[in-house]
């Protein structure tokens, strides 16, 4: 996220505008239709993502140089390498599902769960092999799983 913070009155401003999805003083989505069309526009260098910006009446000023050439630079890349441009932050903010997981994501979650519990009583055992004066160095212990 950029450090840039928006002053209500840019938000307001920006959120009057057809390419723009959302905004809050933090953070701003573009359309779908918006990140395609500077990808394209920007295609072989026939134009800088700050010109595709200022025509569709985004100030880069105010939105930042930095924030425009990462965004043009990830749009790019993920058209190339996926074939389409998504938004990576879905699904990754941290907050709880509001929906009911299907039986595959609870099995995975699960499996999950189960590994990082194997995994922190491994390291319990060996831990207390440690305290006790079995295991010495560093060696006997990466050795001990086998």
């Amino acid at each position: 996220m950029s450090k840039i913070l928006f002053t209500n009155t840019q938000v307001k401003k920006l959120s009057k505008n057809k390419w723009i999805k959302n905004i809050t003083n933090k953070g701003i989505t573009y359309t779908d239709e918006f990140k395609y069309k500077l990808v394209k526009e920007c295609e072989n260098y026939k134009k800088f993502p700050q010109d595709v910006f200022r025509e569709c009446g985004i100030d880069p000023e105010v939105v930042g140089e930095k924030r425009i050439s990462n965004s043009a630079y990830r749009w790019r890349k993920q058209l190339n390498s996926i074939g389409k441009i998504t938004d990576t932050r879905k699904g990754s903010s941290g907050r709880p599902l509001e929906r009911e997981l299907s039986d595959k994501e609870k099995l995975k979650r699960a499996e999950a769960k189960i590994k990082l519990l194997e995994a922190e009583n491994e390291l319990l055992k060996k831990n207390e092999l440690i305290e006790m004066g079995i295991l010495t160095d560093i060696k006997s212990i990466s050795n001990l799983k086998q």
